[in-house]
């Protein structure tokens, strides 16, 4: 195992072994931060609140003082285990088997982390700072409401006069192989909830009330009955799923006065979060033939966005190729990401990990493919500030 890839795997066990479950970090950023330092990066530690929301650690960290500035950007913080006693091994004991690394974040995101701070120390090591800049942006409130993370974040680094050139974020964008896919752009996320008014009574006395059930789902067959659209050379087509119908009732013998139903629209860049709102709303009236309804969007904070391929793109794919002797796939599938955020600061690519076992039991990453990932990072590297 060559010295890049031993230093990954061990950096990728230590953060394993921290718990840090949102919004607890656990030391897991101290981790990475000391690695750092010791390499020669200067390290900020920012806790960031909110009345409503914990209090969540960030990390910043930077080597080099000019030139051009590529930022890694990434999160410590995990999903819950789940029920520990169906995993093989503890799922923050960071254990290997068979060629496999066990634990809570070793697909999302550490073992991504690891891989690029080896490639990173490596290449400071050898001078690399004297030809630019090198930067990490970490938050841990990524698998939480994402409020006082990596926006504050990016926020607290401008203000400082942080200029970022390009960022790569280490999400576990692969599907089967690893170099099979990177994420050029994301869908957009809009949450809404449609209720039914209706008027409570007996069963067996119908006429005494108005049942609010079955308004409620032609309301929600007019809303799903017509594609959103056919999507875009870039993007899938944007689409609405139904998430939950909600009534309340625990008897068998009322008409209930209310029904509540919850949905969530993935949409691609011909849709802003007011467009949509407005065509659903359009659709529901034209099928409420006298129904009292209301239709409620959430705040939206994830809007469809894309990164048009370009050199940096190239470069990314090239080292990708070399290593792995696939030729990525340029994508916008998937969920969000903070990508969303990064993207009105500086050009985002997400490439890390095949993502087939993230946030399942037993999540682990083959032992080769952070030792893989690690030579694709440190070849960007390289390429970038020739």
């Amino acid at each position: 195992m060559s010295d890049l890839a031993h230093n990954a795997l061990e950096l990728c066990r230590d953060l394993l072994r921290r718990p840090s479950v949102t919004p607890l970090d656990a030391g897991a950023q101290d981790v990475l931060a000391a690695k750092l330092r010791a390499a020669g990066f200067s390290t900020h530690c920012i806790v960031f609140s909110d009345e409503s929301t914990p209090d969540i650690q960030n990390l910043y960290a930077r080597a080099g003082a000019g030139g051009r500035h590529l930022v890694f950007a990434g999160h410590t913080d995990v999903v819950p285990p789940g029920d520990s006693a169906s995993w093989r091994f503890d799922p923050f004991g960071g254990e290997t088997e068979g060629g496999l690394i066990f634990g809570r974040g070793a697909v999302d995101m550490k073992g991504a982390i690891a891989a690029f701070a080896a490639a990173a120390i490596g290449f400071v090591a050898e001078g690399g700072a004297q030809k630019g800049s090198i930067s990490f942006l970490i938050t841990g409130d990524e698998e939480g409401p994402a409020i006082n993370g990596t926006e504050k974040l990016l926020r607290w680094a401008h203000q400082r006069g942080e200029r970022f050139d390009h960022c790569i974020l280490g999400e576990p964008t692969n599907q089967q192989a690893l170099g099979d896919m990177i994420k050029i752009g994301r869908r957009g996320s809009l949450n809404g909830t449609l209720t039914v008014k209706g008027e409570q009574g007996h069963v067996a006395y119908p006429h005494r009330a108005k049942n609010p059930i079955p308004p409620l789902m032609r309301l929600l067959a007019a809303l799903d009955a017509e594609p959103l659209d056919q999507g875009t050379e870039l993007f899938d087509a944007s689409n609405l799923e139904i998430v939950s119908i909600d009534v309340g009732n625990p008897t068998f013998n009322v008409i209930p006065a209310e029904a509540r139903a919850r949905f969530n629209i993935r949409f691609n860049d011909i849709w802003t979060p007011d467009a949509l709102a407005a065509e659903l709303f359009r659709r529901a009236e034209l099928a409420a033939s006298g129904t009292t309804f209301a239709l409620r969007f959430e705040p939206c904070n994830a809007l469809a966005f894309v990164t048009q391929p370009d050199a940096f793109t190239d470069l990314v794919s090239a080292a990708i190729e070399r290593a792995s002797g696939r030729r990525p796939q340029l994508s916008t599938s998937g969920g969000t990401s903070d990508a969303r955020f990064i993207r009105a600061y500086c050009p985002v690519l997400e490439f890390g990990l095949v993502g087939s076992t993230m946030h399942a039991i037993d999540e682990r990453a083959p032992v080769e493919d952070i030792a893989a990932l690690a030579s694709i990072y440190a070849d960007i590297l390289n390429s970038y500030f020739k």
